[in-house]
């Protein structure tokens, strides 16, 4: 098997499972239990979030244990949406977000919230210029994401967040859970009041996730109940989770240090590779995250392709797995301005640590067996 979809989901590390089983079998106690097992599980719970603010660089209590990607950003955006809607109700995001960011936003705007969706040009890149003349009096909050899920394009977070340090009455949110492990992000004196990550992304389980909230921001709570969470997200708390996310964390942060230079390496091979392939084209800007690669092949339905490669165990996606249902078309890659030929065949190939330089040359050579298959079947 060859897995190159590893931006919809990641294998999780032996380690990572062993610490949930561990945890899970020893401390199942309830962290809020005033007895002594469930002293202990508290200890280990409060031990979990200073573990993962040392590898955050941050304080332990900026760190909010949560399930993953999407509950993290609607914490994030609808929290401060309705805690400070009475500074404003205008929020800026981007036209090219994660569902997760983008229907979040869709859903206040019937709550009564303006939003403006900022364009992006041919790479994917949103223009600091433009995010600043978009801050109006009325703006309290503006979310966009480090690296795009689909094209893999880079966001200028850290100019974006130095223009959000000179208006300290609204509140920056990022979208980290594409970068996290592949493209380093400082959040100390960043600018960045929120920042969402999700563990199933690096090699931790599915349902784990953490939200950094800066110290002094408010967050409206989406769950109310026991308080747990510094009253951001109420319900016992996953703590065989928690410390599963905190040893993936530790983990692919290892092997950024170790592994970043051949994964690049990976990357550019597959690109030019591709680029030799008549009637495939480029749609991940060559500035861009290391993990992905979007190409297209105009009047070839993407689906055809992913289950042709999935027969010889080879499996790549079309867009993001939270919206791949809909294979219409690519959001993303119409917003970049290309025409709906690309962004309507779109396939996406994502790395991990783990590919390597064979299983590339393999999937290459599969990806023109199959091109010239279906060519002479489509004749």
């Amino acid at each position: 098997m060859i897995y190159l979809d590893n931006s919809a989901t990641t294998k999780p590390h032996p380690d990572v499972l062993q610490s949930f089983q561990a945890v899970s079998t020893s401390f199942f106690a309830n962290p809020s239990s005033i007895h002594q097992l469930g002293g202990q599980t508290e200890k280990l719970l409060l031990k979990s979030k200073e573990q993962a603010a040392a590898l955050l660089q941050v304080r332990n209590d900026e760190i909010i244990f949560t399930s993953g990607g999407t509950e993290g950003n609607n914490i994030a955006i609808k929290g401060i949406a309705l805690q400070h809607q009475g500074r404003g109700k205008h929020i800026i995001t981007t036209e090219i977000e994660h569902p997760s960011v983008y229907e979040a936003c869709k859903s206040l705007e019937t709550l009564g919230f303006k939003v403006t969706y900022l364009p992006v040009n041919e790479h994917g890149v949103v223009s600091v210029k433009e995010v600043e003349r978009a801050i109006q009096q009325d703006t309290i909050l503006i979310s966009i994401m480090y690296v795009n899920n689909e094209i893999g394009s880079i966001q200028p977070i850290e100019e974006i967040g130095e223009l959000a340090k000179k208006h300290p009455k609204l509140f920056f949110h990022v979208d980290y859970v594409q970068g996290l492990g592949k493209v380093p992000l400082t959040l100390e004196n960043s600018g960045i009041d929120l920042c969402t990550m999700s563990g199933h992304k690096i090699h931790g389980l599915k349902g784990t996730g953490l939200l950094y909230c800066r110290n002094g921001v408010k967050l409206f709570p989406l769950f109310h109940g026991g308080d747990q969470e510094h009253k951001i997200r109420s319900g016992t708390e996953n703590l065989a989770g928690a410390v599963s996310l905190v040893k993936a964390l530790r983990l692919i942060k290892e092997r950024e240090a170790k592994g970043s230079k051949e994964l690049a390496y990976l990357h550019h091979y597959l690109r030019e590779e591709l680029l030799a392939i008549d009637g495939v084209s480029i749609n991940t800007p060559e500035q861009s995250a290391p993990h992905i690669m979007n190409f297209s092949i105009p009047g070839l339905k993407p689906e055809v392709m992913i289950h042709t490669l999935g027969k010889q165990g080879i499996f790549i996606s079309t867009k993001s797995a939270c919206s791949s249902k809909d294979l219409d078309e690519s959001r993303i890659i119409r917003a970049c301005g290309f025409p709906a030929d690309r962004s309507k065949s779109a396939l996406r190939v994502s790395l991990s640590y783990d590919n390597t330089l064979e299983e590339i040359k393999l999937f290459i050579s599969k990806l023109k067996e199959a091109l010239t298959q279906l060519k002479e079947v489509m004749e």
